[in-house]
């Protein structure tokens, strides 16, 4: 079967530190752009970033540049979102996506895969 995971999410206090994985199953992330883009209540889904699978280059949305990291590991199969210095306006659901090119991913409106969504909560 094939799918992604989403996990690494939890409850963060301000100014500290999380990490998301993405793991593939039964497909090789290397193979694709993979990103997240996140969804807080009542708001409109939102890109964070992603990874290119051309050159493994990253591209950010302005709200988490100098705070989120992207990388691969493609040994594990496996991406991960490293965010720190958090703020609580970071608090959403994070899903990670899977498409050929990452501005579908940075526009949250991917065509290809997507997790089952991690919730992440920024509080003091």
């Amino acid at each position: 079967q094939v799918h992604i995971v989403d996990s690494g999410g939890g409850e963060v206090q301000p100014g500290g530190s999380l990490r998301l994985s993405c793991e593939g199953s039964g497909l090789s992330l290397e193979q694709y752009a993979v990103g997240w883009f996140r969804q807080a209540p009542g708001k409109e889904r939102e890109g964070v970033g992603c990874i290119s699978k051309e050159d493994g280059s990253t591209e950010y949305v302005d709200s988490v540049k100098a705070r989120f990291t992207i990388s691969r590991d493609n040994d594990k199969n496996r991406v991960y979102l490293q965010m720190n210095n958090m703020k609580p306006e970071d608090t959403a659901v994070y899903y990670c996506a899977l498409d050929s090119k990452c501005f579908r991913v940075i526009s949250a409106s991917p065509l290809g895969f997507v997790g089952q969504g991690t919730q992440v909560t920024v509080s003091s």
